[in-house]
């Protein structure tokens, strides 16, 4: 969740909002009478409403909220079925703790790193190499890296980015053998500690004794990738589906 929310005093006016909504560009807020959640006002509450009509008379009373346990899969479930766009995160006492957008959510489950991914690239290995790897957490130093993705996009990159400030980011996976580290899993959060002057990251390392070139190197050197900052970063509307998308729209 976002923990440093934008929300609107119940006291206030619909130009207040107006106001709120021209310096952040949100949409909506949740309405508070102090730190209590009271309601919640959005944009489209606003259509053909006097700037000096009062909030508490037109926002809406009846809140889909989020528990500060719930787990994401559970925040997705309620904010795609109901159709909201933003899920205020209350305690006990419907103090405002957070919000979470359907935003947030499509970037929990981009790049998501889960113990099955781990295991079965664990796996993977036992059986391509006949070895027996060893699976440690710790931080790595980013620029230690060997990439093994020659393209990142930069929507995602700047998603990343806003992870690691919010102390939100997975860790990464990487592949330590004698003299490497590979990069298996995690560019987008590579660059983005790079960018932000982040020396190291979380990391599932995958530990291997034996000295044995890995078919991720061998794409790695096909691709001319020695370091991240051989990796191309793509504006969103380059992106290969992207450009599907577009010939398919010219198509109709």
């Amino acid at each position: 969740m976002t923990s440093n929310v934008v929300s609107i005093d119940v006291n206030g006016s619909v130009s207040d909002v107006i106001e709120t909504i021209d310096k952040t560009r949100h949409d909506g807020f949740p309405v508070v009478s102090g730190d209590e959640v009271v309601g919640y006002i959005s944009a489209r509450d606003l259509i053909s409403v006097p700037h000096t009509t009062p909030i508490r008379q037109i926002m809406s009373r009846h809140l889909i909220v989020a528990d500060p346990e719930m787990s994401v899969n559970d925040a997705a479930r309620v904010i795609f079925r109901s159709g909201i766009q933003k899920l205020p995160v209350i305690n006990e006492k419907n103090i405002l703790l957070g919000i979470i957008s359907n935003t947030d959510v499509i970037r929990s489950q981009i790049e998501h790193v889960s113990p099955e991914k781990v295991y079965g690239f664990i796996s993977t290995l036992k059986q391509l190499y006949s070895i027996e790897p060893v699976l440690k957490r710790g931080h790595i130093e980013v620029h230690d890296l060997l990439p093994t993705q020659k393209k990142i996009y930069e929507d995602e990159l700047e998603g990343r980015i806003y992870e690691i400030k919010q102390g939100l980011a997975e860790p990464i996976i990487v592949v330590k053998r004698p003299g490497r580290k590979i990069l298996v899993d995690g560019h987008h959060r590579a660059i983005a500690a790079k960018r932000l002057g982040i020396d190291s990251l979380d990391a599932y390392i995958i530990e291997i004794k034996e000295d044995i070139e890995l078919g991720l190197e061998r794409t790695a050197r096909a691709q001319n990738l020695q370091s991240l900052d051989d990796i191309e970063v793509l504006d969103y509307a380059h992106h290969p589906l992207m450009a599907i998308t577009h010939r398919l729209v010219r198509n109709i």
